[in-house]
C-alpha cells in the first residue's frame, strides 16, 4: 500500500513569511495548500515550488475576512485527510490611531487575525486529536505583550492569538499534537506597505530577513518549542516574564481587596 504524503496549509501563502513556510516545507518534502488572496501570484509560486522540489501544490483563492472565504479553507481542512500541518499566517496590521479607523476596518482585522485563525484550527483539529498526530503553527507578534499608540486593536489580536495558543497547548499536553506560537519582531514583510509604518522608519538593524524568522521557528519546532521568538537571544528574559505573570496570578487568588483600597 502507497504510504500518503504528508500536506501542509499555509494561510498568507502569497508572499512574504507564508512564501517562505511553503518554500522551506516543499524542500522537507511537504505537498502543500497555499491559501491567499491573490491567484495570480499564487499560481507563480505553486509553479515555481512544484519546478523547483517536485511536490504538488494546491491553491486556494480566500479572503480570511470574509464569512465565505473562512468557509472555503474550513471544507479543505476537513476534507483532506492528508493535511497534517496547518500555518495560520495570514494577517495584517493597521498601524494608526483607534479613532483613525471606523468599526468595520477594525472588525475586518479582527475577523481575519483572530475568527478566522480559530475556525480554522477548530476545523482540523478534531482530526488531529482523534490520530493523535498534527501540527499547528499560529503566527502571533512581539506585540502581543506590548502595546503602544497606534497599535491597540493589532497588539490586541496578536496577545489573543498568543494566549489561544498557549490555552490549546496545556488542553493537549498530554497528547501527541504540537502547537507552536511564533512571535515575530520587524520582519521584512509586505504588511509594512500596508499599516501605516514604513521599514524605513524603523531603527537600523532591528528588521529580520522572512528567511531567518522561518528558519528559526521551523529550527524552534523541531526542537520542540512551544513559543518561538526567533530574535531574542537571552531566554532568560522570557523566562522571568513567565514567573512574573504567573506570580502576578497567583497573588490575585486571596479573595481579599488589598490593603491600598479604603473599605466601607
Amino acid at each position: 500500500m502507497a504510504t500518503q504524503r504528508i500536506t501542509a496549509l499555509i494561510t498568507g501563502a502569497s508572499s512574504g513569511i507564508g512564501a517562505v513556510y511553503a518554500d522551506r516545507l516543499a524542500a522537507r518534502n511537504y505537498d502543500l495548500v497555499l491559501v491567499a488572496r491573490r491567484a495570480d501570484r499564487l499560481q507563480a509560486l505553486s509553479g515555481a515550488l512544484e519546478k523547483r522540489y517536485g511536490v504538488s501544490v494546491t491553491t486556494l483563492v480566500a479572503d480570511l475576512s470574509k464569512t465565505d472565504g473562512i468557509a472555503r479553507v474550513e471544507d479543505a481542512l476537513r476534507q483532506n485527510s492528508a493535511i497534517e500541518l496547518l500555518i495560520n499566517n495570514a494577517g495584517a496590521a493597521n498601524l494608526a490611531p483607534f479613532l483613525a479607523s471606523d468599526a468595520d476596518s477594525h472588525d475586518a482585522l479582527n475577523t481575519l487575525n483572530t475568527t478566522a485563525l480559530m475556525r480554522l484550527t477548530l476545523a482540523v483539529l478534531p482530526r488531529f486529536v482523534e490520530q493523535n498526530r498534527g501540527t499547528i503553527i499560529n503566527i502571533a507578534s512581539v506585540l502581543a505583550f506590548h502595546a503602544r499608540a497606534g497599535s491597540a486593536v493589532y497588539s490586541a489580536t496578536k496577545a489573543w492569538v498568543l494566549n489561544f495558543t498557549r490555552g490549546l497547548q496545556e488542553e493537549l499536553a498530554e497528547s501527541a499534537v504540537r502547537i507552536q506560537a511564533v512571535l515575530p519582531a520587524a520582519t521584512a514583510t509586505e504588511i509594512w506597505g500596508h499599516s501605516g509604518v514604513t521599514l524605513d522608519s524603523l531603527p537600523a538593524g532591528s528588521v529580520m530577513t522572512t528567511e531567518n524568522l522561518v528558519d528559526a521557528a521551523l529550527a524552534d519546532l523541531d526542537q520542540g518549542e512551544l513559543v518561538t521568538i526567533p530574535p531574542v537571544e537571552d531566554l532568560t528574559l522570557w523566562q522571568r516574564w513567565e514567573e512574573a505573570r504567573l506570580a502576578l496570578f497567583n497573588a490575585s487568588r486571596n479573595g481579599t481587596p488589598a490593603s491600598r483600597y479604603p473599605l466601607a
